[in-house]
C-alpha cells in the first residue's frame, strides 16, 4: 500500500477508527450502499444469536456518503494490520481499493465491502426484521443497538443523512 493511505469509513470506523488519522474528508462512493447486510457473530452478536453490522453492498445506482481518513504518515503498516485484524475476522468483508469523491477531488481509499457469497451475508432483510435483531443482539464489543445508535448519531453530527438508519434507530429504541 503506497502512501498516502486513505481508508473509507461508513459505519463504526466513522466514530471509532482505531488508527492515527492525519486528515478527514466527507466522501462518497458510487455503486455501493450502506446496509445492515452482514450477520455479526463476533463483535455485535454471537454464533447462537447473530447481530447485524453495516457493510457496503453493491447496488448499481446507489451511493454511500461516509468519511475518508488519511492515515498518519509512517503508520500505514500498523494501521493495515489493525484494520485486517478488526475487519477480516470472519472473511465476510472483502478488502478493496475503490475510488471515492470528496470536495477536494477524487482519491483511492481502502474499503471493506461485503462478500455476497459469504454465509454471513443477509442482504434484503426487511427493516422490521433488522430492527428486531439489532434490538436483542449483543457480542464481544457490546450491544448491537449501541452500534446502530452511535453510527446514526455520528452521521448526524457530520450532516450525513441516512433515512433508513434513522428509521431503524427509532424503531430499535421503541423495541428496547
Amino acid at each position: 500500500m503506497h502512501a498516502p493511505l486513505w481508508v473509507f469509513g461508513y459505519g463504526s470506523l466513522i466514530w471509532n477508527p482505531g488508527f492515527p488519522v492525519a486528515e478527514r474528508r466527507i466522501a462518497r462512493i458510487s455503486g455501493w450502499h450502506r446496509s445492515f447486510c452482514m450477520r455479526s457473530i463476533h463483535h455485535r452478536g454471537t454464533v447462537e444469536e447473530p447481530g447485524l453490522v453495516l457493510a457496503l453492498d453493491r447496488a448499481r445506482a446507489a451511493s454511500c456518503t461516509g468519511v475518508a481518513f488519511r492515515i498518519a504518515p509512517g503508520e500505514e503498516e500498523p494501521t493495515l494490520a489493525s484494520l485486517r485484524e478488526r475487519e477480516l475476522v470472519s472473511s465476510a468483508y472483502l478488502e478493496r481499493v475503490l475510488p471515492v469523491a470528496t470536495e477536494d477531488g477524487a482519491l483511492q481509499a481502502l474499503t471493506y465491502v461485503i462478500d455476497p457469497d459469504h454465509d454471513q451475508y443477509c442482504g434484503g432483510l426487511p427493516l422490521a426484521e433488522q430492527a428486531r435483531i439489532i434490538a436483542g443482539a449483543s457480542g464481544g464489543r457490546g450491544p448491537n443497538r449501541e452500534y446502530l445508535w452511535s453510527t446514526v448519531a455520528h452521521l448526524a453530527e457530520l450532516g450525513i443523512g441516512d433515512p433508513e438508519l434513522t428509521w431503524l434507530a427509532e424503531e430499535v429504541r421503541r423495541l428496547a
